[in-house]
């Protein structure tokens, strides 16, 4: 852990123990805050938020750093031998000619690595209707990997659900099932063993396409070999995409889209009448419970910053709050004993909305992600802004796949 995060840390606590300092002296004298406290209470929740932010900007960055080394990965073979197999050679020639074909296009390839371009060459065409380019080239592993990764740290469910990756696009069948009310049986001594069929249903799981929008880049930055091209643009590229792609697990209508969180998962709490944007201690615990007990060990809170907002004034029976920020370094903040996400593309509280996820995403959540990544260098129509465009592509879809692993808070309507 950085220093920086450490200081944090510490503060985060510091500043959370002065507000149930405050809170704890009104309640001891029972009253309320007075008008002083009630200041003191607002700017130490207001510098609370600020640190929970940076706090989850800093981690973020360092997920990011992580998958930094991660790519550095050797393509030699025994020592002594340069070469690696033929796989790594022809893969380290690729990334060669790709990282060449970012920073000058295909006029700066030489013969064979215009040809070796050529042959990982993808017609966009083929993904579906409304593209017309067919300029695109599937990305070395190393660039894929890296955009993928940040994806998924910018991605809500992407880094949360069962993850399954498909070489090529075309339609795939994908089991749903949710067997927890059956059980097996106790059979005398002679007596057959009994039936009781698997209630397996079925989804299509499509590859809906996912863009990062155009980044443009000046030619003078191209050609300054101090900038590292090849892990700045799949960075952007593959945080753009996560955030829309966190968007659509979570809110998609499965409709051309995937089927997100708060339409499909079940509701296991709703709040009661009045309870348009607020959400009581017994909501949560009626909402854990709603969630089959075999998912529970590996259950998570989901949710938006705003949402979280109104879960830290929460405290259970014993007047302890529920939130619980990070105890010491290396440990996460928890909900009521729970770990919690962050993801801004739930919804914040308001009347009928579906505010908090709650259950295994592992277990209850599939996404499926087609391997080949596409970029595509767009250089004619900014030439005379001396410009240079980069358009990412994913394929994704998402669903669920055991509707008992997953449930959601939904406030009342009125």
């Amino acid at each position: 852990m950085s220093v920086q995060l450490r200081r944090l840390v510490e503060e985060q606590n510091t500043v959370w123990q002065r507000m149930q300092d405050i809170q704890s002296a009104a309640e001891s004298e029972n009253r309320d805050l007075t008008a002083e406290e009630r200041q003191n209470w607002d700017q130490a929740e207001e510098r609370l938020t600020e640190i929970s932010g940076d706090i989850d900007r800093l981690n973020r960055m360092a997920q990011l750093q992580q998958i930094d080394r991660s790519q550095v990965v050797s393509t030699t073979g025994e020592p002594g031998d340069r070469r690696g197999t033929d796989a790594e050679e022809q893969a380290r020639r690729y990334n060669d000619a790709f990282g060449v074909y970012l920073r000058g296009g295909m006029d700066r390839l030489t013969p064979d690595q215009r040809d070796l371009m050529m042959a990982h060459q993808v017609d966009m065409r083929s993904m579906g209707a409304g593209i017309d380019t067919a300029g695109g080239f599937t990305v070395p592993d190393e660039f894929r990997n890296l955009m993928t990764e940040t994806m998924k740290a910018f991605g809500g469910l992407l880094g949360l659900a069962d993850v399954i990756t498909t070489s090529t696009g075309t339609d795939l069948k994908w089991p749903t099932n949710d067997d927890t009310g059956n059980e097996g049986e106790l059979l005398g001594e002679n007596q057959p063993a009994g039936e009781q069929d698997l209630n397996v249903g079925g989804k299509t799981l499509k590859a809906h396409i996912f863009s990062s929008k155009q980044v443009r880049l000046s030619l003078a930055l191209l050609q300054d070999s101090a900038f590292s091209l090849d892990q700045w643009v799949p960075k952007k590229l593959g945080e753009r995409i996560g955030r829309r792609a966190a968007r659509a697990f979570t809110t998609g209508t499965g409709v051309d889209q995937p089927e997100g969180l708060t339409t499909a998962a079940a509701v296991g709490k709703q709040g009661a009448s009045g309870q348009t944007t607020s959400v009581i201690y017994d909501d949560l615990v009626d909402l854990e419970h709603s969630v089959d007990s075999a998912y529970r060990p590996n259950a998570e809170y989901l949710m938006a910053d705003a949402t979280l907002k109104v879960i830290r004034k929460l405290k259970d029976t014993q007047g302890r709050p529920i939130w619980v920020p990070i105890p010491a370094p290396g440990f996460p903040a928890t909900i009521n004993g729970f770990k919690y996400n962050l993801d801004n593309s739930m919804p914040s509280p308001a009347a009928s909305a579906k505010t908090i996820a709650f259950g295994d995403y592992k277990a209850g959540y599939v996404i499926r992600q087609v391997q080949a990544v596409q970029t595509l260098r767009l250089v004619e129509r900014y030439a005379e802004y001396l410009q240079v465009g980069f358009l990412g592509f994913a394929r994704l879809d998402g669903g669920i796949q055991d509707s008992s692993a997953i449930r959601m808070y939904q406030h009342a309507a009125s």
